[in-house]
This record gives C-alpha cells, sequence and structure tokens, in this order.
C-alpha cells in the first residue's frame, strides 16, 4: 500500500540581482533543475515552481502547492534571499519543511574567480555560492515563526545530500500510506500482558490510520463456507511459499488452509493493512479448531505486505507495518536469550513471520504444543538472513505519548534453537548485557519487529515529520 509522495519544489532569489548581474537566473534556475531531476527520481511526483523571488510569487506557489496537495516541501536556496519571500509558502502549507542549502560545487576555485578581473562579474559568480548567507536568516525566522524544518547543506552533486533527501521521501510515503491504513484488531489481548495493552486512540491520533474492531465470529462465518477446491488451493499455496515438513499431517495442512482462505477474505472484506490478533477458543471446539490453524495464513498474509501480530500487540504492528512499508520486512520478535559467549542475542516469536527477510524457505512444521497457548497445530520456522538489520518498537511512555525506539545491528550465522519459532543472532555494537539493559529502560513492551538493512535514519526522520521522539539504542 505504498503512496506516491508529492514533493513541492521551490527556489529562492533575490529579483534585485538580475538585471545587475547577466547570466545569473539561467545559472541558478540550471542548479534548480539538478534538484528537480534528483527528487523525480526517488519515485516521486514534483511540483517545481521555480525561483520565488518576490513577495506575490511566493503567494502564487503556496496557492499552486495546496491546489497539489503537497506532503512536503523542498525549500532550495539558490543565492541570498529576502525571508518575506518564504514564510508565505510553508505558513499557508502547513507541511514538513526541508531547506536545500547547496553549493554548485565542493568550493569555489579561487584562481579561476580572480582571474575574472572585473569585480562585477566575480560579484554575480559569488552570488552562485551564496546559499549559506540565508540559512541562518531562514531558520532565524522559522523559530520565531513556530515553523518546524530541517536543513541539509552540502554540494550540489554530493552523495551525502541525495541519500538525506531520499530519507525524507521515504518517511513522507510512509507516513502518508499509515495514514490511508486500515489495522484489523480480531479477538483480545493476552490476558495480563500489560506491556501490551495500547491506546488505541493514540495510535490513530499519531499515524492517522483506521483501526477497525473485529470479531472471532466473523472469521468462523466465512470459513463455515470454504470448499475444499479453495483448500487444496492454499495447500498448494503453502507448498510454494513454504518448506512443508514431510512431517505435517494431510488434516493439519487441511486446517490450516480452510483458516488461510477464510483470513484472505476476512482482510479483503475489510480492506485491512494490518492486523493485530488473540484468541484461546476455550470451551468452543469450533473456536479452538480456528485459533490452532492460524499461523501459516498469518505468515502468508505478513509476508504479502499485510504484517500481523500476536497476542494482540497493537504497537508492534505498527511497527512492522512501518517496517512493511519502507521494503525491509518487518518481523514479529521478542529476546528469547543472551549468548554471553559471543556477545550474541537470540530474538525470535512463535507465530507469523514475514517470509520475504528470511535465510533461505521458510519451514512448516508441526508443534506438538503452542507454549503458552491452547492447543497444538502448524508453526513456521525461519531464520532472518544474515547482514544489516534494524529493530524498530512502537512505544507509549508514562507521560502516554508515543515514540519509536529503534537500534541497529548485525544478523549472524550460527547455532539457532530448531524449536518451530523464527529465531536468530544479534550483534550490536556494546556487550549484551549493556544493550538489554540499556533497550528494556527504554520503556517498549517485550516485543519488537526486526526489519533487513540500517534504516534508523528514516525513521528518526518520519518522527520528526509525525512530532514524536525517536529514540536510538546503538
Amino acid at each position: 500500500m505504498k503512496k506516491t509522495v508529492t514533493i513541492g519544489l521551490y527556489g529562492i532569489g533575490l529579483d534585485t540581482y538580475w538585471p545587475q548581474f547577466d547570466g545569473l537566473l539561467q545559472k541558478l534556475q540550471g542548479y534548480q533543475q539538478t534538484v528537480f531531476e534528483k527528487l523525480s527520481a526517488m519515485d516521486a511526483k514534483v511540483i517545481n515552481a521555480g525561483i520565488v523571488d518576490h513577495p506575490q510569487k511566493a503567494n502564487e506557489t503556496a496557492a499552486l502547492f495546496q491546489q497539489e496537495e503537497v506532503d512536503l516541501i523542498f525549500l532550495s536556496i539558490s543565492t541570498y534571499a529576502l525571508s518575506h519571500n518564504v514564510l508565505p509558502v510553508v505558513q499557508k502549507l502547513k507541511v514538513p519543511v526541508i531547506i536545500l542549502n547547496l553549493q554548485p560545487e565542493k568550493a569555489i576555485n579561487y584562481q579561476t574567480f580572480n582571474a575574472i578581473g572585473d569585480r562585477g562579474k566575480m560579484t554575480g559568480e559569488w552570488l552562485a555560492y551564496c546559499q549559506s548567507c540565508v540559512a541562518p536568516e531562514l531558520a532565524s525566522v522559522f523559530n520565531r515563526s513556530h515553523i518546524s524544518y530541517q536543513l541539509i547543506s552540502g554540494y550540489l552533486h554530493e552523495e551525502y545530500v541525495w541519500q538525506q533527501a531520499s530519507a525524507y521521501v521515504q518517511a513522507a510515503g510512509i507516513k502518508k500510506a499509515m495514514a490511508h491504513n486500515r489495522v484489523g484488531l480480531l479477538g483480545h489481548y493476552y490476558n495480563g500482558m500489560l506491556d501490551v495493552y495500547s491506546d488505541v486512540t493514540q495510535q490513530a491520533a499519531v499515524f492517522g490510520n483506521h483501526f477497525e474492531l473485529l470479531e472471532m465470529g466473523m472469521l468462523k462465518q466465512l470459513r463455515d463456507v470454504v470448499t475444499e477446491q479453495e483448500i487444496n488451493s492454499k495447500i498448494n499455496d503453502f507448498k510454494t511459499a513454504f518448506d512443508v515438513s514431510a512431517e505435517c499431517e494431510t488434516a493439519e495442512l487441511q486446517r490450516a488452509a480452510k483458516t488461510s482462505v477464510a483470513l484472505e477474505k476476512l482482510v479483503h472484506q475489510h480492506q485491512l493493512g494490518s492486523l493485530a490478533y488473540y484468541y484461546e477458543g476455550v470451551g468452543d471446539d469450533a473456536y479452538l479448531d480456528i485459533v490452532t490453524s492460524l499461523i501459516p495464513g498469518l505468515t502468508l498474509l505478513t509476508g504479502r505486505n499485510i504484517p500481523v501480530a500476536g497476542e494482540y500487540e497493537v504497537k508492534n504492528v505498527q511497527a512492522m507495518k512501518l517496517m512493511d512499508l519502507l521494503g525491509c520486512g518487518g518481523s514479529f520478535s521478542e529476546f528469547y536469550a543472551l549468548d554471553f559467549n559471543d556477545n550474541i542475542i537470540l530474538l525470535g516469536h512463535d507465530g507469523p513471520a514475514h517470509f520475504s527477510i528470511a535465510d533461505g524457505k521458510v519451514g512448516l512444521v508441526p508443534l506438538p504444543v503452542y507454549h503458552g497457548k491452547p492447543g497444538k497445530g502448524l508453526s513456521i520456522q525461519m531464520k532472518v538472513k544474515s547482514g544489516p538489520v534494524t529493530l524498530l518498537s512502537v512505544c507509549q511512555g508514562g507521560d502516554g505519548k508515543v515514540f519509536l525506539l529503534v537500534a541497529e545491528g548485525m544478523s549472524e550465522d550460527g547455532e539457532t534453537l530448531q524449536i518451530g519459532n523464527t529465531n536468530s543472532r544479534y550483534r550490536f555494537n556494546m556487550p549484551v548485557r549493556d544493550f538489554i539493559d540499556a533497550w528494556s529502560k527504554a520503556g517498549p513492551s517485550h516485543h519488537c519487529a526486526i526489519g533487513t538493512g540500517h534504516t534508523a535514519t528514516v525513521f528518526h526522520k518520519l518522527a520528526w515529520m509525525m512530532g514524536i521522539e525517536c529514540k536510538q539504542i546503538c
């Protein structure tokens, strides 16, 4: 459910300069064209308003951006400009503002510059490098106007600059998609997990998404009419998506396939983009049959961009969805054990996993008991592929405020627990005892989402856009 980001791009300059310095405006327009092309390559729609050099054009630019419903503004400093040409645009739009303070090159070539000789021409050349002159003025005005902004300083073709810009565009895309996401809540909390209990109103206020409360009876009603043909088709789907163990009994595969078909219909019926669930079904064999056959179908949903969190972990399915929208997975996890010999932390979980980040095919295996839960059935077994990873948790503090918690580390090869769960080895750049202490004291629930790649910078930028804090361990 990715959403295309619409960027409003405008440069700023001073119209007094154009008749004074021949060719300066055209040169600056050429630099802005480069900025436009760089941003357009980021899977974004860019509305280029050109160079704003007087207050009337600022008002026209604001109207254009409002009409195009831009999601964020890139304000490119072309040369010195008056701040009264800038303020009206950002005041009217009320979207995140990124100031690009970019020189055309890494440094002025002093010898070539001074060889020009004509002081008028030299001034015109210097003004093409004069971006940093106005950066403090803009910051001062924005600070006094209570306008939130970020500043990227560098030079036009610097890799760092466009990495930072891309992270802001990615964050804006995630923010936009989350605001359109429908989260299904199926069943009830795991009784007694006080850390997992969530303020859904606050989640909706921060992320802007919708929560759809679902009855387990809705799933049962759909499951009761699943056909034998649908079951056989879904079993073939299992065999394609999973490494199905020979230990899996036909009856168990049929049971799980029947539930999986119903789950997909439930998701389609309610247009869900993610789901948190838990149910025990004690005292009713029909419901117990459903809840002990959920894991394969929920894993298929998760791996196909509809992340599912068990134990009704609302905060963590939010984190999983954030990672999924970034394209880096987002698998449901908790801390399993510390290995003080290797300075490794084991994380994993039963229930659904994100098979797009698995090291090889996800195994589908039978479990004689679902620990801490009723019944038995099929489960999945996988290791996250080796390489860089990020842990993400959506948290709510004692003050009621929602915040993000992230850590970057490495998934490593080595021995893991073959217990029919996800299970992987992770290394962080501090002793394991220090990591688990620091992570725990930050105040997350005991679950987190794991995704591939080092992506903390995107989540810091997303948190800024949403007006919340992002804390980082490591």
